[in-house]
């Protein structure tokens, strides 16, 4: 994370899109070659591409505005999106004889906080490649004018991540944010307006990530570091699921129990008292535990915020980001020198310990789809390595390492789906007839992309 955050700031400023082709020529040309160097993906293959290149040649005809929504289990997926633009969909319009005008792209909806965590120069990319920036947890109507613009009459489709984070399984969806509903109905309202013919769609895309060889000891690896680093002894076993699975549950229970004597003791936090019902097993306690848990480390935040604990734990991690950016980025602190020292240190200590609140927030946040079925239900490497490599980001962030910097566990696939397209202008009679139609039809048409991308 950038040391700009323990230091009061200006209000971020907008990244206005500045797209520029020889920037995106550019990546283009470069992008299989660094996803090779810099990431653990060696291969990416894509299911109904087919479907993606006849939505392109009807955007390209004047006849269909639409925005990829796709799944984002891991920051590679923007990665792997564009490799499917610029690689796979042109190959499959050759071979079906389908001429398509070059290049084939999107402009990209991203969290302005990135740059924050991942360097300025990200931004200054994501604007020369046509991207459009939206502050999470809060009305940013910057931000959302810039996006609902390039819906309309930008020169690419649309792709924004429903989910609006990463959330480390690939085959577990978070409960979808709904924006990007909203932004649909919004840019059928503006064609309508304008007495433009467009149909406006929405493009599930699925993303799955699997291991080239089953990655057993690397696993049995990271487990021992695990242990290490959470003060239980090394155990030495088989590189098997059979082996393995008692000393992941082993550190996630150790893990556990520190954190609750952490939140308890010093933040003086109370658990809520736990009734197993006879004959659960301790998965059953473990899935218990966690979300009690979790519930107490964003009470924290949320206490030195004052904010009240409303929704899913997505929707109050949304609320805690925005709360702690308020706190950093402030408006008196557009001219510094008009600031006495004084007020500047006071600045500087706020935004400190407001830093300091959002950490706990973050643990939160890594951990909001898990769940202890997940390795149950399908006890595949990936599914373990996954689940291992979570509980490395939360020993990560506690202490104060890079959770970003993840130990590759080997070589993976990257599989994307394309879903049918939902049509949003079918719905748009509904959500302009009154504002209870249009609720109704931003949560319908939310709940629909859910199911869509939970099949894929």
């Amino acid at each position: 994370m950038s040391d700009v955050i323990y230091q009061a700031q200006p209000p971020l400023e907008f990244i206005p899109p500045a797209f520029n082709p020889l920037v995106l020529r550019f990546v283009h040309l470069f992008l299989p070659s660094w996803m090779r160097w810099k990431t653990a993906i060696a291969d990416v293959e894509a299911d109904k591409v087919e479907i993606l290149v006849d939505l392109y040649r009807q955007f390209q005809d004047g006849k269909i505005r639409f925005m990829l929504a796709f799944r984002h289990p891991k920051t590679d997926d923007p990665f792997c999106l564009g490799y499917l633009l610029s690689q796979l969909v042109p190959k499959v319009a050759r071979y079906q004889g389908t001429i398509l005008e070059s290049p084939i792209h999107a402009h990209f909806i991203y969290d302005r906080g990135i740059p924050l965590w991942a360097g300025s120069h990200v931004g200054w990319i994501a604007s020369n490649l046509g991207a459009t920036p939206i502050q999470r947890g809060k009305a940013d109507w910057t931000g959302l004018r810039s996006a609902r613009e390039l819906f309309v009459n930008g020169k690419f489709p649309m792709a924004a991540a429903p989910e609006g984070g990463t959330n480390g399984l690939s085959e577990l969806i978070s409960p979808l944010e709904p924006g990007i509903a909203q932004l649909s109905f919004w840019c059928a309202e503006d064609l309508h307006k304008a007495q433009r013919s467009e149909q406006v769609l929405i493009v599930p895309v699925g993303i799955k990530y699997s291991y080239l060889e089953a990655p057993w000891e690397a696993i049995a690896h990271l487990l021992s570091e695990l242990e290490a680093a959470s003060g239980l002894p090394v155990q030495q076993s088989n590189a098997t699921f059979e082996s393995l699975y008692p000393r992941l549950l082993n550190v996630a229970e150790h893990l556990m129990s520190l954190m609750e004597k952490f939140y308890t003791r010093f933040y003086h936090q109370k658990l809520p008292e736990i009734k197993i019902a006879e004959g659960h097993d301790r998965n059953e306690a473990l899935a218990h535990r966690l979300q009690a848990m979790l519930n107490i480390i964003l009470q924290v935040p949320e206490q030195y915020f004052d904010l009240h604990p409303i929704g899913n734990l997505t929707d109050r991690c949304r609320r805690v980001e925005q709360a702690g950016w308020n706190y950093i980025f402030r408006e008196e602190f557009k001219d510094v020198k008009t600031l006495s020292v004084v007020e500047k240190s006071l600045g500087d200590r706020i935004a400190e310990e407001a830093n300091l609140r959002m950490w706990h927030m973050r643990l939160v946040e890594s951990f909001v789809a898990v769940t202890v079925k997940y390795i149950q239900e399908k006890p595949t490497a990936e599914r373990f390595a996954e689940t291992t490599l979570l509980l490395s980001d939360m020993i990560s962030r506690i202490k104060g390492s890079n959770p970003f910097k993840r130990p590759q566990l080997g070589k993976q696939k990257a599989r994307i789906t394309i879903g049918e397209p939902i049509s949003v202008s079918e719905r748009y009679l509904v959500y302009k007839g009154s504002r209870q139609g249009a609720r109704q039809s931003v949560a319908d048409l939310t709940k629909d992309l859910q199911q869509a991308m939970e099949k894929m």
